[in-house]
């Protein structure tokens, strides 16, 4: 069955969690489309965990089209997000729309942006023109300069509230899904309660509509220290595709994350 945008809002209605994992390239695909992955997420975490960059700051748009073409090219039916790399949406709405349609055409069905309520003008304009949006909060990797470092978000009174202001800014102005990365389990879930959009989480607990892992993550094969919010699926299933349908598995029945995984 094809996945759509209303396709993911009945999962998040009826309570069934969504899955989601990065994905690069046909090959990888083409196994999370036969397990069942839902939501194919082509992030700019490829500069990371494919070309080897110490953040995602270097990928550009080019790169960006290269890779939602080949995972287009795989996938059956799960729907693809494509990543707004740095530098590619934030001068203005008409930059973003141009930026946008490359991975659009390039076979996106969705692109996702990084940034709070000041990227909801944006957003709208994007929505409007007919591409829809997943708005990308909490721990932007886009703004690790500004952070300091990848570092939790929400921990203060006054951080958590800016949060749950972003969320209801970027839902009101139009985005189709709002992911929430490094927040309290909590606010993450109070977020989720009050936004007429599923949410997904990476270290934001259970009480979201899904989960998005990065594939080498959940694979174990990207080196060095491991975030808390990671799990290595590969030793007890023992193979990619058994390691893909246990993380959907574990999403699905609320396994995964676990309270180790949570912040």
């Amino acid at each position: 069955m094809k996945i759509t945008v209303q396709t993911l809002m009945k999962l998040a209605q009826e309570g069934q969690k969504i899955t989601m994992l990065t994905c690069y390239d046909a090959s990888f695909a083409a196994t999370l489309d036969e397990a069942g992955v839902e939501t194919l997420l082509v992030g700019d975490s490829l500069g990371m965990v494919m070309q080897g960059a110490d953040s995602t700051l270097p990928v550009t748009l080019e790169d960006m089209a290269y890779h939602v073409r080949c995972v287009a090219r795989g996938a059956r039916n799960a729907l693809i997000i494509g990543d707004m790399p740095f530098g590619s949406y934030q001068e203005s709405p008409q930059q973003a729309f141009a930026s946008a349609a490359k991975l659009m055409q390039a076979g996106a069905h969705m692109v996702k942006l990084e940034g709070g309520a000041f990227m909801a003008d944006t957003t709208r304009f994007l929505v409007e023109r007919g591409i829809p949006v997943c708005s990308h909060i909490g721990l932007t990797p886009q703004y690790v300069n500004t952070f300091g470092g990848y570092r939790v978000q929400g921990k203060s009174e006054d951080d958590a509230a800016r949060i749950r202001a972003d969320a209801r800014a970027l839902a009101d102005a139009g985005a189709s899904m709002v992911l929430m990365e490094c927040v309290p389990a909590a606010l993450a879930g109070a977020i989720t309660a009050e936004l007429p959009v599923p949410t997904i989480g990476i270290g934001a607990g259970p009480e979201v509509s899904g989960q998005v892992l990065v594939i080498y993550d959940m694979l174990g094969v990207y080196p060095g220290k491991k975030a808390r919010f990671v799990k290595n699926f590969m030793p007890e299933a023992g193979s990619i595709a058994g390691a893909v349908k246990a993380y959907v598995h574990a999403v699905k029945n609320g396994s995964f994350p676990a309270a180790e995984h949570c912040f």
